[in-house]
C-alpha cells in the first residue's frame, strides 16, 4: 500500500496533458512476471493503468500484486455482478486510449483471431473500438506454426499492431528462437509511439519511405550462400516507426525470422540486386533509410548444382564478384534522389573513423553507426548503441532497445525533413 501511494504522488507530479489510459490484458504464460515491472514504469510516466487478467495469467502473478502496483481493482470475471451490471466489459473496453495484451500467448491470439468472446479479455477485444497493441509469447515452435502465422496475418489485417516477439533462450530447458516477450523497455517504447501515432500530429503524414532491412544471402550452389548475422530488427523497428507517424512506407527486406511490421509494404528479396531493384522501383520517396547489412561480395556464377566435398581433389575455389553499392547509387541520383538518405555502418573498430569515411564516399546525408563487435550483440540482439553523423557532426547516444533507436531516428528525419520543406519555400 506505502508503494502504490508513492507512485500515485510521483504521478500527480507528472505532465497530466501527456497521460494516457492504458487497458492492460495479461495472458497466461511465464513471461506475466514482467507486466508487474511494465506497470511500475508507466505509472511513473504518469499514465492510468487498469488491468484485466485472464485466469491462466492468475496461475503465474497475482491480482493482488498487480492491485497493489496500479491502485485499482483488477478485473478476472466476464459474470461479475456487480460489473455487468452496468455492462462491464463494454465500458472497460472504451474507457481506454490504448489496449495493450502483454503476454499474448498462441491461445489467446488464436481466440482473437477468431473473434471468440467466453471470457472477460476476449469480449472486451470484440467489443472495443480503440488500438490494440499484441506482445506475443510463447513456445518458437508454436510461433512458428502454420496456424498461429495464419491467426497473427489475420490480426494484423484487422488493424491489431504487434511488437516482437523476441528472439532467444526460452523457459523450457533447450529451447531457443523467436517466442520471447519483448523487454520492459521495448514493450514501453511501444506503447508510447502509439500514443504519437494516435495523436492529431502525424509528422511524416503524405510522406514516401523506404527502409531497407535483414541480411542478403549470395548463392553459392543451390544450398548454401554468403550471408551475416543481421536478424532484421532494427529495420523492422524503423519501418514501423515511420509507419505510426503517418509514412506510406515501403520495407525491402532480405531473408528474416522476425514478425513484420504493422502498416507498411513489404517488398521480400533474397540477394543485393534483387534489393537494389526492390528499392529503384520503390522511388520516388522523401526519406530511404538503408538499414540492411548487405553482403559486400557474391559468388560470380554460382554453381547450379550442389558442390560435392571430395578427399583427393583440393578445397573448391570461390570467384567473389562485387555487389552493387546500394546506398551510394540512391545518394548519389542526379535525379529521384530522396531529400534525405539515411546509411548504416556496422563496424568492428575505429567506428566514428570509418563512418566519417562512409558518409563522404557515399553521398549519403546522415551514417548511423555502431560496433558490432560490442558485448551487448548488436547483430541479433534487442539493444543497439549507435553514433549518428551528419554535416553538423557526431552525436553519440546511449545504449537503448531497437525500438527507441528507431523512434529516436524517424522523429529527427521528420523534423529535418519538415525544415527542408519550410527552407524551400521560403
Amino acid at each position: 500500500m506505502i508503494k502504490s501511494r508513492l507512485l500515485a504522488a510521483r504521478s500527480d507530479l507528472t505532465d497530466l496533458s501527456s497521460a494516457k489510459r492504458i487497458l492492460l490484458i495479461i495472458g497466461g504464460g511465464i513471461a506475466a512476471y514482467k507486466c508487474l515491472d511494465l506497470i511500475r514504469r508507466l505509472r511513473e510516466r504518469g499514465h492510468h493503468v487498469r488491468v484485466v487478467m485472464t485466469k491462466a495469467a492468475q496461475q503465474f502473478v497475482t491480482p493482488l500484486s498487480v492491485a497493489a502496483l496500479t491502485n485499482e481493482r483488477v478485473f478476472t470475471d466476464l459474470f461479475d455482478l456487480d460489473d455487468e451490471r452496468e455492462i462491464g466489459h463494454i465500458r472497460l473496453s472504451r474507457d481506454t486510449d490504448l489496449i495493450v495484451v502483454a503476454p499474448a500467448t498462441a491461445d489467446l491470439i488464436a481466440r482473437m483471431a477468431g473473434g471468440h468472446a467466453d471470457d472477460l479479455a476476449t469480449a472486451i477485444l470484440l467489443a472495443t473500438d480503440k488500438p490494440v497493441l499484441v506482445a506475443p509469447a510463447m513456445n518458437p515452435r508454436m510461433w512458428l506454426n502454420p496456424a498461429t502465422r495464419r491467426n497473427v496475418e489475420q490480426l494484423k489485417r484487422d488493424g491489431i499492431d504487434f511488437v516482437g516477439p523476441a528472439i532467444g533462450e526460452m523457459a523450457e530447458r533447450g529451447e531457443a528462437g523467436p517466442g520471447r516477450l519483448v523487454e520492459v523497455p521495448d514493450l514501453l517504447a511501444a506503447i508510447e509511439s502509439r500514443f504519437s501515432s494516435t495523436s492529431d500530429a502525424k509528422p511524416l503524414s503524405g510522406c514516401r519511405v523506404i527502409v531497407t532491412s535483414g541480411p542478403t544471402h549470395e548463392p553459392i550452389d543451390p544450398v548454401r550462400y554468403i550471408a551475416n548475422r543481421s536478424s532484421g530488427k532494427q529495420g523492422h523497428e524503423l519501418a514501423a516507426a515511420a509507419a505510426r507517424l503517418g509514412a506510406d512506407v515501403t520495407l525491402v527486406s532480405g531473408p528474416v525470422s522476425i514478425a513484420e511490421p504493422a502498416g507498411v509494404r513489404i517488398v521480400r528479396v533474397s540477394t543485393a540486386e534483387e534489393m537494389l531493384a526492390a528499392v529503384k522501383h520503390a522511388l520516388p520517396a522523401d526519406i530511404a533509410i538503408f538499414a540492411a547489412a548487405v553482403a559486400d561480395w557474391r559468388v560470380a556464377t554460382p554453381n547450379t548444382s550442389k558442390i560435392k566435398k571430395s578427399t583427393s581433389d583440393a578445397p573448391p575455389a570461390l570467384t567473389l564478384a562485387e555487389n552493387p553499392d546500394i546506398l551510394k547509387t540512391i545518394a548519389q541520383l542526379r535525379k529521384g534522389r530522396p531529400p534525405l538518405v539515411v546509411g548504416f555502418a556496422a563496424e568492428t573498430n575505429d567506428v566514428v573513423a570509418h563512418a566519417k569515411k562512409k558518409l563522404k564516399s557515399k553521398g549519403a546525408d546522415w551514417i548511423v553507426a555502431n560496433d558490432v563487435s560490442s558485448p551487448i550483440g548488436v547483430m541479433g540482439g534487442e539493444r543497439n548503441a549507435v553514433h549518428l553523423l551528419t554535416s553538423a557532426g557526431v552525436e553519440s547516444w546511449p545504449e537503448m532497445s531497437k525500438t527507441e533507436v528507431a523512434i529516436r531516428i524517424v522523429t529527427r528525419a521528420a523534423a529535418h525533413l519538415a525544415t527542408l520543406k519550410r527552407d524551400a519555400a521560403e
